[in-house]
């Protein structure tokens, strides 16, 4: 009897046994191969006064891994690609450890990020320096998809489209955020003023390029700063400011203008990004230029990074320094967010330290300096941005995980 009984039953157990090496050998990459995940611990938001990402200090430390990407990097842009540019000490640059002060950071993991981020999408929205943000996200995430496509759809600049995991992350250029565009001078009659033209700025209109994008990102990234300067707009092409289709009058100067435009442009966010949208606004992202302006030969040739007591004297509006511009747009920025449930992603203080990390003068094109100067606002990748990733990652996991 029980042989015959166990060979009734040998054809099920087979069956079954078939099955599990088929799940087994399907899943299996899922887990191996891999650098270890996160550790398990409760990651505290930035805005808790247990964990603070944004207040500590850099580290030399030679057991830092090496970054996730190189000068191969499809997704590079040439002027920032430090490494293929022969930039001089990015070893060292990519050397040090920021470390804050009441928690720990964790390393971005590719692979477990992609994974929770599986069919979202995460979008920039702002001026050059989200790109750079942008460029350095693309290149660490390819190392966990390597079929990664170059995405360029629904008015992005750049981005890409991680297949394995169904996830976009791209940037759109909206430099001032509202819509702007170039009026030239209409009237001949006198030219004894300058003026050659007007830049108008619809401070209550979004920009095209991203005005229709709210519904398609599960993550936005803002920011403005960069371009609010008399040396992008100066008298003789200024920005004039309207609304309700009409110039507002008495007419606004660069920072109130800039006011009005964060108010309505957080308004129109808060009314049309779904709550469920993770919403950040990135800080800014300070200048290092050493003894003049971008064009009046302003350096940054540095070998490691500003001391704490060098910050307020290069960064403090009361000083009237070259690079003051950062914190006095951040004052306004915070000022706008206020109430708001955009949280703030304040990589200004960490970012002051590292006047050693700028492109400066390898730009990648030979005439590149003696055209625009050298690049000491921009980031050398891999770099700083990398770690403004670790922040952000481990700011967008802890969000979804607590809902």
């Amino acid at each position: 009897m029980h042989p015959k009984l166990s060979s009734s039953f040998l054809p099920p157990i087979i069956f079954l046994s078939l099955v599990f090496l088929f799940v087994y050998s399907t899943f299996l990459p899922f887990y191996t191969n891999k650098p270890p995940s996160f550790p398990a611990k409760k990651f505290l938001p930035s805005s808790s006064s247990s964990c603070n990402l944004f207040d500590g200090n850099w580290v030399l430390d030679s057991t830092k891994p090496k970054p996730f990407y190189d000068d191969s990097c499809p997704f590079h842009r040439n002027a920032w690609n430090c490494l293929k540019n022969k930039r001089d000490n990015m070893g060292i640059i990519n050397s040090w450890k920021w470390v804050p002060n009441d928690c720990r950071l964790e390393r971005i993991d590719p692979w477990r990020f992609l994974g929770l981020m599986r069919n979202r999408n995460i979008g920039f929205v702002g001026d050059s320096l989200n790109e750079n943000f942008l460029v350095s996200f693309l290149c660490v995430l390819r190392v966990a998809d390597s079929g990664a496509k170059k995405w360029k759809k629904k008015g992005a600049w750049r981005g890409a489209y991680f297949p394995k995991y169904n996830v976009t992350v791209a940037y759109h250029r909206a430099v001032l955020l509202a819509k702007y565009k170039w009026k030239p001078k209409q009237s001949t009659v006198s030219d004894q003023d300058g003026l050659k033209g007007i830049y108008r700025v619809d401070v209550d209109s979004p920009a095209d390029e991203w005005i229709s994008i709210t519904n398609f990102y599960d993550v936005l990234v803002f920011n403005t700063g960069h371009w609010w300067g008399y040396d992008k707009f100066p008298k003789e092409t200024p920005l004039v400011f309207y609304q309700h289709g009409r110039p507002i009058s008495p007419p606004l100067g660069l920072l109130d203008g800039l006011q009005v435009v964060l108010e309505n442009m957080v308004r129109y966010i808060e009314k049309e990004v779904p709550k469920n949208s993770l919403k950040f606004w990135r800080l800014q992202s300070p200048r290092h230029f050493y003894g003049g302006e971008w064009n009046q030969n302003g350096s940054c040739l540095f070998d490691k990074p500003l001391e704490e007591d060098q910050l307020d004297l290069w960064f403090d509006p009361s000083n009237n320094g070259v690079n003051k511009e950062a914190r006095t747009l951040n004052h306004l920025i915070k000022e706008a967010l206020q109430g708001t449930n955009i949280q703030l992603l304040d990589l200004t203080h960490l970012s002051e330290f590292r006047a050693d990390a700028h492109p400066a003068i390898w730009l990648g094109k030979k005439d590149a300096v003696s055209i625009w100067g050298q690049d000491c606002m921009h980031w050398c990748l891999p770099g700083v941005p990398d770690t403004w990733v670790d922040i952000l990652a481990q700011l967008i996991l802890y969000s979804f995980k607590t809902g």
